[in-house]
């Protein structure tokens, strides 16, 4: 799999506070984990949108992950509210994830996250073009 990073992500990493910082990178690191784990996605571009790390494929829904100064001890993957992802989620995953309405994930910093539980949504969101007609995706 090819990645094609924009430059100015690796700034917005570098520019979270060093409490969350290591969590999103991890986040990163699952995310280009399961992409070249997925048959058939030769490229992934990771850019910015919103200002917010940003993963996009060819036949996917975009990923982001942010932390917002805000809500300072939690981060979160974020999906398209309008596609079926979040949607899914909750009905694959109830109590296993905390949900912020449609559209993300949310985590506690000091929390373990379910790393399998989490690439499958990524696959999914991903993929997201290819199983949107599928019953729960494909799940």
């Amino acid at each position: 799999m090819e990645l094609i990073s924009n430059p100015k992500v690796n700034d917005v990493f570098n520019n979270y506070p060093t409490s969350v910082q290591q969590q999103l990178l991890y986040l990163r690191e699952l995310i280009l984990k399961t992409a070249s784990n997925i048959e058939g996605l030769n490229t992934l571009e990771e850019t910015l949108k919103w200002g917010e790390p940003s993963y996009l494929t060819k036949h996917g829904s975009t990923v982001r992950i942010d932390w917002k100064s805000k809500n300072p001890e939690q981060y979160a993957i974020y999906f398209k509210c309008t596609s079926k992802l979040v949607p899914t989620f909750k009905t694959i995953y109830k109590g296993v994830f905390e949900f912020e309405n449609n559209r993300a994930i949310v985590f506690k910093l000091k929390h373990t996250i379910p790393e399998q539980e989490l690439k499958q949504c990524i696959a999914m969101a991903l993929t997201y073009h290819k199983i949107k007609h599928l019953p729960l995706l494909g799940a």
